[in-house]
């Protein structure tokens, strides 16, 4: 394209380093680009947990506002935080490969303990306020231990080693996107047979006006077959219980070498139960995610 680019992000150090990943790209194969803060719903009220605030698309929906009024050509976000399906004239040009998809529990040191359940001391406050994580959490630790945790990644970290929490529970990707420095934490990442990821985790969407020439460029450079496939499987499962980040739901897929995949579930009907947790296996991606949906609406199917 000969014209300059506009790719619209959220200000936050975690969503500028992923428009600037994908700015990248795009100029390395030619195609100049400018960076445009927006600032969301999700930014602007940090003393809500996402189940109490009013609406859907707390971080996407002012940036797709603004590709509708052609303000921007194109936007990055974090796939998970997306709704599952786009505002009519929208699309999803192109998905990433997967970063790291897994949950880290950072821990004070003072509060570690490697013989107890998720390596915490008795007692020990963690932080965060996704609904998928609380419910998961009730598996390991009293609810009265659940402490909402909202602000960006760093923040978040800086109010663990204040000592506001004894751990807080952030998603890996954005630690090793930002290189942050843990060292003085105790980090366990936790696998999805321990705690089960949200759909799309570590993946970036790329969304743009579904007409328009960019999206062409956009697929050329950037967009992934197979991330697709996982993420239509991961997010499909949510679109098919009416949900985005508010549903108490985790979904992840692992394709082995033997294309056999691995579909970790954990449901909850609301944030005050506790998940159940089970694993799918097969080939066939409709019928995993038919076998996920009787899993998650049959509660006498639940292992």
């Amino acid at each position: 394209m000969s014209k300059k680019i506009i790719i619209g992000s959220r200000g936050s150090d975690l969503a500028l380093w992923q428009a600037n990943f994908v700015k990248s790209k795009l100029e390395n194969a030619g195609h100049p680009c400018e960076i445009k803060i927006i600032k969301t719903q999700g930014d602007k009220i940090q003393d809500l947990p996402f189940d109490k605030m009013e609406g859907k698309g707390f971080f996407t929906k002012e940036i797709e506002e603004a590709l509708l009024r052609n303000e921007i050509d194109l936007a990055v976000h974090s796939h998970k935080d997306l709704e599952t399906t786009n505002p009519p004239g929208l699309t999803i040009a192109a998905v990433s490969e997967r970063a790291n998809p897994h949950d880290l529990l950072l821990i004070r040191k003072e509060a570690y303990n490697p013989t107890a359940n998720l390596n915490l001391k008795p007692g020990a406050i963690v932080g965060t306020s996704a609904a998928r994580r609380i419910a998961q959490l009730h598996r390991y630790i009293a609810p009265d231990q659940i402490k909402m945790l909202r602000g960006n990644v760093p923040t978040r970290i800086n109010k663990l080693r204040n000592g506001e929490y004894d751990a807080i529970l952030i998603a890996a990707a954005g630690v090793e996107r930002l290189n942050l420095d843990v060292s003085d934490l105790v980090a366990v990442e936790l696998k999805p047979e321990i705690f089960v990821p949200a759909p799309a985790q570590g993946f970036l969407g790329i969304q743009c006006r579904e007409e328009d020439p960019v999206v062409r460029v956009v697929q050329e450079v950037l967009d992934n077959e197979q991330s697709r496939a996982i993420i239509n499987l991961e997010r499909g499962v949510l679109k098919a219980l009416s949900g985005g980040c508010q549903v108490p739901l985790g979904a992840h897929v692992l394709i082995k070498d033997d294309g056999v995949a691995d579909f970790w579930l954990a449901y909850a009907p609301s944030t005050s139960g506790t998940a159940d947790h089970t694993l799918l296996h097969g080939k066939d991606f409709a019928r995993l995610h038919e076998e996920a949906l009787l899993w998650i609406k049959q509660p006498e199917k639940k292992k």
